[in-house]
């Protein structure tokens, strides 16, 4: 298996094919996946990598908003074409659509802004969780399970990540209740360049953001005809921090409903700086009890 790391960074390397008269336009790789359908954060982080392609370099996003309109072939490139809807004094708004035979399937729109001065505060880390070094990997907590699935896991994705009270691949440990932290950081360092370690990050966001809405019904990975994908996808840069660093993205779920849950989360640097903030709403289906199972 090649190093994810170095997966991640190819990824993110899209080609520019040139501008159009009224769009610039991409191309990029699609990470293999075991199922066979694109990883929605990927498709976030080059949609976004996209948009900061055309945008000074003085300006940083501080927003997106997105929404998965198909799933994605894995096995295929894809192409992204980006508007250049406005340019103000201090604020940039792109949007880009991201393309596989000549359908969308994602489309996302993020506004830039310049390094300004303003009134500065943020809510306090959660204090009290275990350190990541005390708990066990990924890879620890799958290694010898025989499944393509758990493999990738465990070995295929460029994130460590430790969960917090425990992982829900196989089991709902303890208390249902729709809340959870995760530690994370990328498994080997990336280079330091600003807007790649922001795209990073929005990859990062969306691998666990639904597990909250399962925790809180005892609903593991592995339950038999679970049905899950990302139905759109917003997020909020407050302050920059590596991702090749520890950060603590914490996620409640405050509601479920019509085969639907939203998720939200904050994700905080190590020392308790607050990096960024997401909402998710997705779809969570678990099978129905067979007549008389009551």
């Amino acid at each position: 298996m090649s190093d994810p790391v170095s997966g991640l960074l190819s990824a993110l390397d899209l080609t520019d094919t040139g501008a159009r008269t009224s769009e610039d336009i991409f191309t990029g790789i699609s990470q293999p996946q075991p199922g066979g359908r694109i990883f929605g954060g990927q498709v976030l982080a080059q949609s976004l990598i996209a948009a900061m392609r055309t945008i000074s370099a003085e300006r940083f996003v501080h927003s997106m908003h997105g929404y998965f309109l198909r799933p994605g072939d894995a096995t295929q490139p894809i192409t992204f074409s980006v508007d250049r809807i406005h340019d103000g004094r201090s604020f940039s708004t792109r949007r880009t659509q991201a393309y596989q035979g000549g359908l969308p399937i994602l489309s996302m729109i993020a506004s830039f802004q310049d390094v300004d001065e303003g009134l500065d505060h943020q809510v306090e880390m959660p204090a009290g969780l275990p350190e990541p070094e005390s708990l066990p990997s990924a890879a620890e907590v799958l290694s010898g399970i025989d499944h393509p699935v758990a493999a990738d896991w465990a070995n295929g994705r460029a994130f460590d990540m430790r969960h917090v009270p425990s992982p829900i691949y196989f089991s709902v440990e303890g208390d249902r209740v729709p809340h959870q932290a995760v530690w994370v950081r990328a498994k080997s360092r990336l280079p330091d360049d600003e807007n790649l370690h922001r795209a990073a990050l929005a990859y990062a966001s969306d691998y666990s953001i639904l597990e909250p809405i399962m925790r809180g019904h005892g609903v593991p990975w592995a339950m038999p005809g679970l049905k899950a994908a990302s139905l759109d996808h917003a997020m909020w840069f407050h302050r920059f921090g590596r991702v090749d660093d520890w950060m603590l993205y914490v996620q409640e779920s405050p509601t479920a409903g019509g085969g639907r849950g939203l998720s939200l989360g904050r994700i905080f640097s190590r020392d308790g700086v607050l990096l960024a903030s997401v909402a998710q709403e997705g779809m969570v289906r678990v099978p129905s009890p067979a007549p008389g199972n009551n």
